[in-house]
């Protein structure tokens, strides 16, 4: 038996194309800058360009919701081997504060439009036996009041990219990144400034906020040759998840003797 060590696997990325919606800011720019690095050809596609140009990303306009700009770009590209679903988000808006059609624009472009861009690139990945990451959230799985259309449509995503590994394996690899709280540059208006920030990282496991980079890097690994044979999983980037409300309501045997007893789950 050969005992040797094995040589370690090449996460570069060099000489493939990824392409990034939504790739021009916030956690979008994080992954589109970690292709970058890893020494891929990167694209971002949105609406809007940059405010700052981002060092080896190009930049396509594109509306996602318009299903034949979408094919059309795709059609228009030589090579694709990797495509990141990055573009969504939400308003903070409460279920009956607003009418169906405006929660069903949020499920469209959570959902449909990452159905769409998938079904566009897919010739392309299949002939370069490329990859797939959709960028979901720990909101598809828990509870998301003021925002119940996007964890839906976040939910909605998971499903779609496991079901989606099985259909067009072996070909493309699928997989999701369930992403927790990330530090942007518009994290105060979700936190409320400074002391926003901090008191929400207390309730991090990890104790921080992720940075794009975090999910950048991540997205990297899961599209790499590391990760040759991962395909329909979903990897959590949320530094250890949410401490369980239980925990800090429930009375402990300490309150009274001094000792401790944790509750029991049921």
């Amino acid at each position: 038996m050969d005992n040797s060590p094995a040589s370690p696997v090449d996460n570069s990325l060099r000489g493939r194309t990824v392409v990034v919606t939504g790739g021009t800011q916030g956690v979008g720019a994080g992954i589109a800058r970690a292709f970058a690095e890893a020494g891929a050809q990167v694209l971002a596609c949105a609406r809007r360009p940059p405010e700052q140009p981002l060092d080896g990303v190009g930049f396509i306009p594109l509306d996602l919701r318009d299903p034949p700009a979408v094919m059309a770009f795709f059609e228009g590209l030589p090579r694709l081997d990797v495509l990141v679903n990055n573009a969504g988000g939400t308003p903070y808006r409460l279920l009956a504060d607003a009418g169906a059609e405006r929660h069903a624009r949020v499920i469209e472009l959570n959902l449909v439009t990452p159905l769409t861009a998938s079904l566009a690139a897919y010739q392309h990945l299949r002939r370069s036996s490329g990859s797939i990451v959709m960028v979901g959230s720990v909101s598809g799985a828990r509870p998301s009041p003021g925002s119940a259309a996007y964890g839906a449509a976040k939910a909605g995503l998971a499903n779609l990219a496991a079901s989606m590994a099985v259909e067009w394996a072996p070909e493309i690899r699928v997989n999701t990144l369930v992403v927790g709280l990330v530090r942007t540059e518009l994290a105060h208006l979700h936190y409320g400034g400074p002391d926003g920030v901090r008191a929400v990282s207390r309730t991090v496991p990890l104790g921080r906020l992720a940075v794009p980079a975090d999910v950048g890097a991540a997205a990297v690994f899961l599209a790499s040759d590391a990760a040759a044979y991962i395909s329909g999983a979903s990897l959590q980037v949320h530094g250890g998840g949410e401490r369980p409300a239980f925990l800090d309501a429930a009375t402990t045997e300490e309150d009274v003797t001094g000792t401790s007893t944790a509750p029991e789950e049921g």
